[in-house]
């Protein structure tokens, strides 16, 4: 699917505001309300936004400890990943899992409520997983920049 430029103003407009009323985003971009709901349904349709979400303050609710995991499989088959990636996605704390190149196999991001939380994630879930060949956990000291409003090209489809 090619987007053009008003596609990509109303999806910046998004990611700034998900609940922006459809008048308010007909007129920042430049149309009337029908053509601008017709595009934002098509947006819908093609996947291009997957969905509408809210941001929490973690630490409002308590979950203060950010731990980035590197994990090293005994195996890269097809099967392992999949099993590994399996048990991952089932895993509340997981915000984030990629497979990654170089010397680990998986980059995961942790959200928990304590170092002791994390201690029983790490020896009853992990640790526990067939196929772990190493673990490598850091703890997060201060949250420097988390973007959540992805870049778009400025002159796309000109």
């Amino acid at each position: 699917m090619k987007l053009d430029h008003i596609d990509h103003k109303i999806l910046r407009h998004l990611q700034e505001n998900a609940r922006i009323t459809n008048a308010e985003l007909a007129d920042r971009v430049g149309l009337s309300p029908t053509p601008c709901l017709r595009r934002l349904r098509r947006l819908e349709a093609d996947g291009v936004i997957k969905g509408y979400h809210t941001e929490i303050d973690r630490e409002a609710l308590g979950v203060n400890v950010t731990v980035i995991i590197l994990v090293k499989l005994e195996r890269e088959d097809d099967k392992t990943l999949r099993e590994f990636e399996k048990a991952i996605k089932d895993r509340d704390e997981v915000m984030e899992c990629y497979l990654v190149t170089g010397k680990f196999d998986y980059f995961i991001r942790v959200v928990v409520p304590s170092l002791a939380t994390y201690e029983t994630f790490l020896s009853e879930t992990m640790l526990r997983m067939p196929n772990i060949a190493t673990v490598e956990s850091s703890f997060t000291l201060r949250e420097v920049e988390r973007k959540v409003v992805m870049p778009l090209p400025e002159n796309a489809g000109r």
